[in-house]
Protein backbone atom coordinates (compact mmCIF):
# COMPACT_ATOMS: atom_id res chain seq x y z
CA UNK A 1 0.00 0.00 0.00
CA UNK A 2 1.30 3.05 -0.72
CA UNK A 3 1.95 6.10 1.50
CA UNK A 4 -0.31 9.06 1.16
CA UNK A 5 1.83 12.25 0.84
CA UNK A 6 1.11 14.93 3.20
CA UNK A 7 -0.08 18.28 1.95
CA UNK A 8 -0.12 22.06 3.22
CA UNK A 9 -4.01 22.56 4.18
CA UNK A 10 -3.13 26.38 2.68
CA UNK A 11 -1.37 25.74 -0.40
CA UNK A 12 -1.79 21.92 -0.77
CA UNK A 13 1.59 21.48 -1.55
CA UNK A 14 3.86 18.75 -0.16
CA UNK A 15 6.11 20.22 2.54
CA UNK A 16 9.59 20.53 0.72
CA UNK A 17 7.22 22.61 -1.95
CA UNK A 18 5.20 24.51 0.60
CA UNK A 19 5.76 28.67 0.29
CA UNK A 20 3.58 29.46 3.14
CA UNK A 21 4.45 30.91 6.72
CA UNK A 22 5.47 28.43 8.17
CA UNK A 23 4.38 28.44 12.33
CA UNK A 24 3.00 25.84 15.15
CA UNK A 25 -0.51 25.49 15.19
CA UNK A 26 -0.74 25.10 18.60
CA UNK A 27 1.79 27.69 20.22
CA UNK A 28 2.73 29.67 17.26
CA UNK A 29 6.64 28.91 17.77
CA UNK A 30 8.59 29.03 14.37
CA UNK A 31 11.03 26.57 15.51
CA UNK A 32 11.93 23.33 14.00
CA UNK A 33 8.30 23.48 12.77
CA UNK A 34 7.16 20.15 10.58
CA UNK A 35 3.88 19.33 8.35
CA UNK A 36 2.15 16.66 9.87
CA UNK A 37 -0.77 14.11 8.66
CA UNK A 38 -3.42 17.42 9.35
CA UNK A 39 -1.87 18.96 7.14
CA UNK A 40 -0.54 22.06 9.51
CA UNK A 41 2.95 22.87 11.24
CA UNK A 42 3.76 21.86 14.23
CA UNK A 43 6.80 22.61 16.60
CA UNK A 44 8.66 19.52 17.53
CA UNK A 45 7.36 19.85 21.23
CA UNK A 46 4.20 20.20 20.12
CA UNK A 47 4.32 17.30 17.99
CA UNK A 48 5.72 15.09 20.58
CA UNK A 49 2.94 16.39 23.03
CA UNK A 50 0.14 15.26 21.23
CA UNK A 51 1.57 12.26 19.08
CA UNK A 52 1.64 13.85 15.73
CA UNK A 53 3.95 12.20 13.14
CA UNK A 54 5.46 13.85 9.70
CA UNK A 55 6.09 12.26 6.41
CA UNK A 56 9.29 10.54 7.46
CA UNK A 57 7.57 8.86 10.90
CA UNK A 58 4.12 7.81 9.13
Amino acid sequence: MAKREFKCIVCEKPEDQCTCQKFCALCYSDYRVRLTEDGQFYCGDCREACDYRTQEQA
